[in-house]
């Protein structure tokens, strides 16, 4: 019996579960979309569908920052979590 741990980076592999997750979560609130076929409903979909975002992304550049923090040094790995900032910051706004 293999095991996916064994022949991919346990980063990788975390930050890749995750997106699959963020797809699916974004696939079957298009379904609920449909399904309700009202544009308020919809709209109260794709809003709780908002927050899912945002943490997704914060959460697969923390694993991945785990994943290389051996390699880089702190300045670098500040310039990331500030890009990631300001990334949230121009989405919100």
């Amino acid at each position: 019996m293999w095991y996916l741990w064994q022949w991919f980076d346990k980063a990788v592999l975390g930050m890749a579960l995750l997106r699959l997750l963020s797809g699916s979560i974004e696939i079957l609130a298009a379904l609920i979309m449909l399904k309700v076929n009202e544009v308020g409903k919809a709209l109260v979909v794709n809003s709780m569908l908002a927050m899912v975002g945002p943490l997704i992304l914060l959460t697969t550049t923390a694993i991945g920052l785990v994943g290389v923090a051996h390699r880089l040094s702190f300045d670098k790995i500040l310039l990331v979590f500030l890009g990631v900032l300001l990334i949230l910051m121009g989405v919100r706004k």
